[in-house]
């Protein structure tokens, strides 16, 4: 049994079935709607649910296993929020744990990729999903989701950062444990892995 927390833990889809196989779970989300679908999936009554950043979050408790996932760390524009929840992983981790996160490989065109996307229809049938690349510079793509209802359609905007390996291993000052190029845990190759996900300890 090993204790987890699960940052930017959205509607918690993670964090309950790692209850459900025994592991006592702490999801962290900033969105109080979120969180209040995720206390009513089956198994969410189990989780400890706590509404804040993975920046600021503070707690008595060391974890075995600290994730993040859905590539939420790359919506971590600038350097010192990265190193804010960084921060908090290696305050909160137990000597021995491990902290895991993931980010897409920027190696990868996914501005081209991604607008080459055709629309999709979202589950249920009535909502049509688009979306619209805005701008690309250096590590950052910037870009428009478009969900199309019958008799509306609403628009997000969003931007994600795309760091390098390099740049990720001179953020983490933690000891890597490994890097998988994806969820196969093949190894990491920057020329052609879709994913960097990363496996770390405290030094």
């Amino acid at each position: 049994m090993s204790f987890v927390r699960y940052l930017g833990c959205g509607t918690g889809r993670l964090g309950c079935s790692l209850v459900e196989r025994g592991h006592p779970v702490t999801g962290v989300g900033p969105a109080a709607a979120m969180l209040t679908v995720a206390k009513a999936k089956p198994h969410g009554e189990h989780v400890e649910w706590v509404e804040s950043s993975a920046q600021t979050y503070k707690s008595q408790q060391r974890f075995d296993l600290i994730v993040m996932t859905g590539h939420a760390f790359q919506i971590l524009l600038t350097d010192a929020d990265a190193l804010a929840v960084l921060g908090t992983m290696r305050a909160h981790l137990k000597q021995g744990g491990r902290v895991a996160f993931e980010t897409r490989n920027p190696r990868v065109d996914w501005a081209s990729e991604w607008a080459a996307r055709p629309h999709r229809m979202l589950p249920g049938g009535q909502v049509v999903e688009t979306l619209k690349i805005t701008g690309g510079v250096g590590e950052f793509i910037s870009f428009q989701t478009f969900y199309r209802f019958p008799h509306e359609t609403l628009t997000t905007s969003s931007k994600l950062r795309f760091p390098s390996r390099e740049r990720l291993e001179a953020l983490i000052r933690l000891i890597v444990h490994d890097i998988f190029g994806d969820w196969d845990a093949s190894p990491f190759v920057s020329a052609h892995a879709r994913e960097i996900i990363v496996v770390a300890e405290l030094a």
